[in-house]
């Protein structure tokens, strides 16, 4: 647990199930005062971890609703403490009546993600595990479920452990030598640190391989179309979606706005965006939406120029603007090869289909797993955030900087520097090291009751 950080004292609860109607709701109650809040609803405390139907009673002793009890006493909880949930019936009323009874006997309402914070704090999961108790909840594919599962069974915070306990070794070993020359260790020119450094390094970039797919099965991949008008934008995100998601017409300009629809390719999420057709000569409305595209084209992964294979001016200016601008992540589609007489695949860097027929769409989705390093979902054993990458490139960096104090510097004192440091930015991931703020802003995007 954090030496700067302490449980809360206060008892908190929070309705634990999804709001509206439904066969059972669960009120989930944390904190010192459970057992006297028991008393109060129940007439007693239950016996720990065993499931007793029983009344609910509120401050006046009448009946609220029947259901099952379950009473956990510290610290054998989800979050170490006294913990109390109440299985009732799922309607909103009754489910609001035996919150107010609750919260009458001592308890407040819980914020979001408290419950996990708690857990957190009193050590029974890392952050990283809590995190993934978020990330369960919000998959959005059965692989996404399944990776946050294994995070939250601690595969990834194991992962980082070994790597964090591989680099306190080494720290040890380098300020030992350092502390006690008498010993003459000349860790400097025996290679041996230097040997450990550059295996540090690679297993930190297996690492973040296999954490970018992670982050990718949690947050998905950006995908932003662009071309002419009519050149086929919105079939292809209508022949990609498998639905009538786009209004499509001869007519060009259709799209004035921006239209997002998320697909799944190999259980991995991708959010393709459709976007208004860039032309020099357009009215206000297509200006203001041609502006938005742009906008999407800075934040995309991907872009694909569509272009139209039958039209017979050649690429225009803006379409070769675009290409010099984004080129590092744009990738050539032509489109309508059913009406110019075509052969669908990947060649000449361009991908030929028919966005009609669906002609060589199986090449396209290849193509962006190719692009985007998509490996199959089952090498990618958990599931990870955009925060944990940004600590796992600290973490090389420091590294890289021990590496060239070794070799370039001779400086010993700087190579453990650089190694402490690199073992505090792993820290961040699992919570070794944290602040506040950062607890504040990861518990805050959780569910109330969780």
């Amino acid at each position: 647990m954090n030496e700067h950080l302490s449980p809360e004292t206060e008892t908190i609860a929070a309705v634990a199930t999804p709001p509206g109607r439904g066969g059972v709701g669960v009120i989930r109650v944390s904190g010192p005062l459970v057992c006297k809040i028991a008393s109060c609803i129940l007439g007693e405390v239950p016996l720990a971890r065993h499931a007793v139907l029983k009344s609910f009673r509120d401050s006046h002793a009448q009946v609220i609703d029947m259901g099952v009890a379950l009473y956990f006493n510290a610290p054998h909880s989800f979050t170490g403490e006294d913990v109390l949930e109440l299985q009732g019936h799922g309607g909103p009323v009754i489910m609001d009546l035996l919150l107010t009874a609750v919260l009458q006997a001592g308890a407040r309402i819980a914020r979001p993600g408290e419950f996990s914070e708690r857990a957190f704090l009193n050590g029974k999961m890392d952050l990283a595990q809590c995190e993934a108790v978020a990330d369960l909840i919000d998959a959005t594919s059965t692989q996404a479920a399944l990776s946050a599962s294994r995070s939250l069974q601690g595969v990834f915070s194991k992962k980082i452990h070994s790597l964090s306990q591989d680099m306190m070794s080494l720290r040890m070993y380098v300020e030992a030598a350092i502390d006690f020359p008498e010993e003459e260790v000349d860790f400097l020119s025996e290679g041996l640190v230097l040997e450990k450094i550059e295996s540090l390094l690679a297993a930190i970039r297996s690492l973040q391989k296999n954490a970018k797919q992670g982050q990718i099965l949690r947050e998905g991949i950006s995908i932003v179309m662009a071309g002419l008008p009519n050149a086929g934008k919105s079939s292809l995100l209508n022949c990609l979606t498998q639905a009538e998601t786009a209004i499509v017409t001869n007519i060009p300009g259709t799209t004035r706005d921006v239209i997002k629809e998320t697909i799944h390719i190999d259980g991995y999420p991708v959010n393709i965006i459709d976007t208004a057709g860039i032309r020099l000569h357009a009215d206000v409305v297509e200006q203001e939406g041609i502006r938005r595209a742009k906008e999407q084209w800075c934040l995309a992964d991907r872009i694909l120029l569509i272009l139209d294979s039958t039209a017979s001016e050649g690429i225009s200016e803006i379409e070769l603007e675009i290409m010099r601008e984004y080129g590092h992540k744009v990738t050539i589609v032509m489109n309508k090869i059913d009406i110019a007489n075509m052969a669908h695949g990947f060649h000449d860097e361009k991908i030929y289909l028919s966005a009609k027929t669906g002609q060589g769409i199986d090449t396209l989705y290849q193509h962006l797993k190719e692009c985007m390093g998509l490996q199959s979902t089952e090498n990618s054993s958990f599931i990870a955030r955009r925060r944990h990458l940004d600590a796992l490139e600290k973490a090389y960096q420091y590294c890289q900087n021990a590496h060239f104090q070794l070799v370039k510097s001779k400086a010993g004192e700087l190579v453990a520097q650089e190694l402490r440091q690199a073992q505090e930015a792993l820290g961040e991931i699992v919570g070794k090291i944290t602040t506040d703020d950062l607890l504040g802003q990861i518990f805050s995007s959780f569910c109330i009751g969780k």
